[in-house]
This record gives C-alpha cells, structure tokens and sequence, in this order.
C-alpha cells in the first residue's frame, strides 16, 4: 500500500526532482518488502543475491533530510495537511509508511526482523516524507499550511 500511495504523491508531481526522489523511495520499498515476505531461513539467501536495505540507504535519507531542512521553513504551529493536492498525496503516504512502520514493530515481538536497518530506514523515510511535502509547499504562507483564518 506504501508503493502505491508513493506512486499517487509522484503522479501528482510536476518537480523533476521530487519525481525522482519519490521514484527511488518507491523501489527501496520493493526492496524492504522482499525483505519483510522473506522466510527468515532464506534470509542468507537474499542476501547474496540481491541488495537489501543497510546503513547507506539510512544515510541517503538522513542527506535528503537534511537537505530539506535546509530548504524549508517550517511554521511555528502544527501543520493540517491539504494546503495543495501534491503535497496532501505526500501526507497520505507518510501516514501509510508510518503504519507500515507500526506493523514492522509488531512483527518484532513474534517473529524478529532480522536487519536493524528496516526500521530505521521507515522512520527516516516517514520523516523526509514530511519535509517533501513542506519542499512541495515550500512558497505558501504559513496561515495556509496551518489553517490558521485571520479575522476580517
């Protein structure tokens, strides 16, 4: 559900950039989700035949975040998302990656995900996917990100 909600967000882009940024998130998750449907006895497997998530691809999110703080100003309350339909097709997703990263943690207690970097990388990537959609909205006010009304 996370690719698809991705895809929906990178439809919806017009910015080279954050298409391609979107894209590449999209096929790491292919990645994590051959992981996760793996049998833990095939994990050795996989492994030696394809890459798997690990600390570089947690490092690329950590550059892109930062990156996107660099880039945007947040407002000093909370944000309501649907300022615009790009960066609300963001929000969406992230609400996906976040419950994908709840599942994982569930599936922790029962049968232990054997890469520690899955969990990183998902809250990583929930948390660019939120700077994205700021990036997206980047040139708005901020009563608009907020839903704040001024009075008349």
């Amino acid at each position: 559900m996370a690719v698809s909600a991705i895809g929906l967000a990178r439809a919806e882009c017009e910015d080279v950039w954050l298409h391609e940024q979107l894209l590449e998130i999209q096929r790491k998750l292919f990645t994590l989700n051959a992981q996760l449907a793996t049998d833990s006895a095939q994990t050795e497997s996989l492994m030696q035949h394809f890459k798997t998530i690990d600390s570089a691809d947690v490092e690329v999110l950590d550059e892109l975040l930062n990156d996107l703080e660099s880039q945007v100003q947040l407002p000093r309350s909370f944000i309501i998302p649907g300022a615009s339909k790009r960066s609300a097709a963001i929000d969406l997703a992230r609400t996906v990656v976040r419950s994908v990263e709840r599942r994982v943690v569930e599936l922790q207690e029962t049968d232990p995900v054997e890469n520690p970097y899955i969990l990183k990388w998902l809250n990583r990537l929930s948390d660019c996917l939120f700077m994205l959609a700021r990036y997206v909205d980047r040139d708005m006010s901020p009563d608009i990100l907020t839903g704040v009304r001024r009075k008349s």
